[in-house]
């Protein structure tokens, strides 16, 4: 990040008003966890996940887990002069990455356009430099050679068949799933948890993908038994509920992982409005170990939204009707 020499802390504190969630924001020190009647902590509610903390930590703040106040403040400046609700929107990390090279906005899609700012939410700052916190140096572990193979075979289809047919489309530009948990911040990414005695379920607005996990103890079905979002089952490990997914069908796409796929996540009150959900992918066939991410999830006092994608699937069709207009032009008719 260019440093902006002789603007001093007090005076660039004064020139953002971005919000910032720090650790000491979590918690007071006469705040304790609600409960329901059963005595669990209460999770219910809509939570958000906003955050403009980078999915990996970028080369600039490598060794650095944490900014310091001044630095925190700096990236705050930078990102509003990165972006506006009249420009391209930027996603997940586009907005920390366009502050640290001290840019304007780029279209993620410059043939067709992008969105532009007004459908990103603001943005949640912290002093974490990264939402991975498991490898310690905040970048993701390495992939198998097979998954390396066959992202590089997929690549590669996507550019000779690009839309041959529907199925050579992604899952979240059919309109069928952002997977589960979906990890984008800022776009339409909250979660409505609904909490039972013996069952939670937790409903996505993005393509209002829900999740019923049972709280009993029941056993699992059969392996043969896949789903594309897997298999949930929860328990409580003192005030955290635990939920850990398998039998993923392997249809997700997400990071190319596999059926040997295991989630394991952890939901745990930390504040009067901070929900911690720390969630572990384990994917042997997909990554040579494990990582954790951590979301700091904000209590809404909104209802989430329909997520209407797009009516009648008519963006298809006209991907398709588009793709059989490129072919005709290539071949001269």
């Amino acid at each position: 990040m260019v440093k902006r020499w002789g603007v001093g802390l007090t005076a660039l504190l004064a020139l953002v008003g971005m919000p910032t969630l720090g650790v000491a924001q979590a918690a007071s020190e006469d705040w304790s966890v609600p409960r329901r009647a059963d005595g669990r902590p209460d999770l219910s509610g809509v939570w958000a996940n906003n955050t403009a903390i980078p999915f990996e930590r970028p080369e600039a703040w490598t060794d650095k887990d944490r900014l310091t106040e001044e630095e925190l403040a700096e990236l705050k400046v930078a990102a509003s002069e990165a972006s506006n609700a009249g420009e391209d929107a930027l996603f997940g990390d586009q907005l920390v990455l366009a502050a640290i090279a001290n840019r304007k906005a780029e279209s993620y899609d410059p043939t067709t356009g992008n969105y532009n700012g007004f459908w990103i939410a603001e943005r949640t700052f912290s002093e974490r430099t990264s939402l991975v916190v498991d490898p310690p140096d905040g970048r993701l572990p390495a992939m198998t050679d097979a998954a390396q193979a066959l992202a590089a075979e997929r690549f590669e289809h996507s550019q000779v068949h690009p839309a041959d047919t529907y199925s050579d489309r992604p899952l979240p530009e059919r309109c069928i799933s952002y997977g589960s948990p979906n990890l984008q911040a800022a776009y339409n990414s909250y979660s409505h948890i609904v909490q039972g005695t013996d069952d939670v379920v937790i409903v996505q607005e993005m393509i209002h993908d829900a999740r019923v996990i049972p709280l009993d103890g029941r056993e699992r079905p059969a392996p043969a038994v896949a789903q594309r979002h897997g298999v949930s089952r929860g328990h409580w490990d003192g005030d955290t509920l635990v939920v850990e997914t398998t039998h993923f069908s392997g249809m997700s796409g997400y990071r190319q992982t596999s059926d040997a796929l295991t989630v394991t996540e952890r939901f745990t009150r930390v504040g009067p409005e901070i929900l911690h959900h720390e969630i572990t992918f384990d994917d042997p066939n997909t990554w040579t170990a494990p990582w954790t991410i951590l979301l700091p999830l904000e209590y809404s006092e909104e209802p989430i939204y329909e997520y209407a994608c797009h009516e009648g699937n008519i963006g298809m069709e006209g991907i398709l009707a588009g793709h059989r207009a490129e072919e005709r032009a290539a071949g001269g008719q």
